[in-house]
């Protein structure tokens, strides 16, 4: 009895051995299995397809703010180029307006020896300097919707603000009558376009004696802003009875501003700028008219450009793009792309 005991406890002890030692094989493979899958994941690195895009220069686009909605019409034609010209499109800009910032990013994307660089212009010695340090790198230089020709910039693609700012008087001139006692909301007041756009305005009324600017105010290219600016026009000159706007968001906020001080005043309101929100306003007869600039042409015309400069040496451009007076008339007409 006790040999039989023993032999069946033996033949337990191997039966036992034999699966704690399958089950260890079992482990080991899987672990080994594992190693060898997740290093392949590790240190695989995929080959490019044939079909990856090799583009063909690398550009930027350095915006006033990057989040400003005229700005994202910019970017939006020049991605559009780019996409048709290969170009690799890279979008920056401070979140806020803020001239030290976006001079910061010029100079940070001319020591990255981009291939070209898409900018507004800035007022001020740094940017000139800034541009003449590019130019030496032979990175070409192009100022949008803001020139400034004092530097070596190669083309300037934008609006003619000075023009722009004529067609705001004119809009005045045309269609009011009597005495015009009138409050200018700008962007900001040290912006060479913004200045323009005022210096077009004055020449414009200069001869009409009834049409007078008595104040004006900076909306630092916000609509809050442009409330709170044309909340305190209004209350420092209670006689305006004409508001214009030189900056897109302006004239969003000055219907804003005169909901919170003068909801029944009957105000002459010219805009700047075709922002979905500025042409329904129109429709409603809350702003009267609107200067439409074409930001999504600018971007698409800078990228064409700068590809120029790539294959031939083309200096000191200037590409005007379309400014137009829009009123209620012409709203439908814009939307669909009918009036251009």
């Amino acid at each position: 009895m006790y040999i039989i005991i023993k032999k069946v406890g033996d033949q337990l002890k191997k039966s036992t051995k034999r699966i704690i030692y399958s089950i260890g094989f079992a482990i080991f493979l899987v672990s080994f299995i594992g190693m060898i899958y997740f290093g392949y994941k590790t240190f695989y690195i995929e080959k490019e397809s044939d079909s990856a895009i090799e583009y063909a220069y690398h550009f930027v686009l350095i915006a006033e703010e990057i989040d400003n909605e005229y700005w994202r019409l910019v970017e939006q034609g020049a991605l559009k180029a780019a996409a048709e010209h290969e170009v690799y499109l890279e979008y920056l800009g401070p979140p806020k307006a803020d001239n030290v910032q976006l001079l910061k990013l010029f100079d940070r994307m001319i020591s990255a020896q981009v291939d070209g660089i898409i900018i507004q212009g800035a007022e001020g010695q740094k940017f000139v300097d800034l541009a003449f340090k590019a130019i030496e790198r032979r990175i070409p230089i192009i100022t949008v919707d803001t020139d400034v020709k004092s530097s070596l910039r190669n083309a300037y693609v934008g609006t003619d603000n000075y023009y722009a700012g004529q067609l705001a008087g004119k809009t005045i001139i045309e269609n009011t009558i009597g005495e015009q006692y009138v409050g200018i909301v700008m962007g900001r007041f040290d912006s060479i376009n913004q200045q323009e756009r005022l210096a077009g305005f004055k020449d414009a009324i200069e001869a009409t004696e009834r049409i007078q600017i008595v104040g004006r105010k900076q909306s630092n290219i916000t609509q809050i802003g442009a409330a709170q600016a044309t909340y305190s026009l209004l209350k420092e000159f209670p006689s305006i009875n004409t508001l214009v706007g030189t900056s897109a968001l302006d004239g969003i906020g000055m219907v804003e501003g005169l909901r919170e001080i003068a909801p029944n005043k009957d105000i002459y309101i010219t805009a700047f700028d075709v922002l979905p929100e500025t042409l329904k306003l129109i429709q409603e007869g809350k702003i009267n008219t609107t200067i439409a600039q074409y930001p999504a042409e600018m971007g698409y015309e800078a990228i064409k450009l700068m590809i120029d400069f790539q294959q031939h040496d083309v200096l000191n451009k200037e590409v005007f793009t379309q400014t137009k007076i829009v009123d209620q008339n012409d709203v439908n007409r814009f939307r669909t792309g009918e009036l251009k």
